[in-house]
């Protein structure tokens, strides 16, 4: 479905321009701008760059999707590329997380620009979050005990990769590898990359190149699904005890050497 006709007046609206002033700020007469907005008639393609230019929003996404769902100019661009909508609100205007559930994680790749796949989404609300777009996503596997597969980490939109805190732990979202949560370190100035490592010692740490990475989301809090019984939380205990001595043999060992 082509979303540009509307978009474009609702772009302009938002913006506060009559037809006339965005016509002259574009260099175009009224009645152009008039056609393009009553779906009468299709812009170039070099018009079609300048209005991506104007609104600093890609042609894909004027042309494919339907931008009237955002309420002011503040919904967050992710570069050229993507747009992440407004946060979402109840009645009494209280911030709502959208909850991405196992069984859709796979189609969140192509559906996470699109407001009517977000707008779909189950929502809850967590009084206690500090401010900031948070959404919720589903862990799988126990890379990253003891966050056990089935919880969901509730995590903060980070709008520049520069703000990532090196050694924290990030919802990551790739092309390649969909969502995956792991502990993430600044690898950029050396390599353009982030180093990925699992909390699981089983796991090899990897490289991401950051323009492999669509979107990045800072660990909030988790929500678990199921309760842990005591064996786990004993194993658990004991994994993280042997991590933490196999740190300390290693620093020894450097300072014996």
């Amino acid at each position: 479905m082509n979303f540009l006709s509307k978009n474009i007046k609702h772009l302009r609206t938002l913006k506060g321009l009559t037809q006339e002033q965005f016509a002259e700020k574009l260099n175009v007469s009224r009645s152009r701008i008039s056609s393009y907005e009553e779906n009468r008639a299709m812009p170039s393609i070099d018009f079609l760059m300048e209005l991506s230019d104007f609104f600093d929003i890609s042609i894909d996404l004027l042309a494919k999707n339907d931008l009237t769902k955002a309420t002011d100019l503040n919904f967050l661009k992710i570069g050229t590329k993507r747009v992440l909508f407004p946060i979402s609100v109840d009645g009494q205007n209280e911030d709502l997380i959208e909850i991405i559930p196992v069984e859709a994680s796979a189609g969140y790749l192509r559906g996470y620009s699109d407001p009517e796949y977000i707008e779909h989404l189950n929502k809850i609300k967590l009084p206690f979050l500090p401010t900031g777009t948070h959404r919720a996503f589903p862990i799988k596997g126990d890379s990253m005990l003891p966050v056990k597969s089935g919880s969901y980490v509730v995590a903060r939109f980070v709008e520049n990769i520069r703000e990532l805190k090196n050694g924290k732990t990030y919802i990551i979202i790739t092309l390649n590898d969909g969502i995956v949560y792991k502990r993430v370190f600044d690898k950029i100035d050396e390599h353009n990359m982030l180093l990925l490592a699992s909390d699981n010692k089983k796991y090899d740490p990897y490289y991401v190149h950051i323009d492999e990475v669509l979107e990045l989301w800072e660990f909030t809090c988790s929500i678990n699904t199921q309760e842990y019984d005591e064996h786990e939380l004993k194993i658990s205990s004991i994994a993280n005890m042997l991590t933490q001595l196999g740190v300390e043999l290693k620093e020894l060992k450097k300072s014996i050497n």
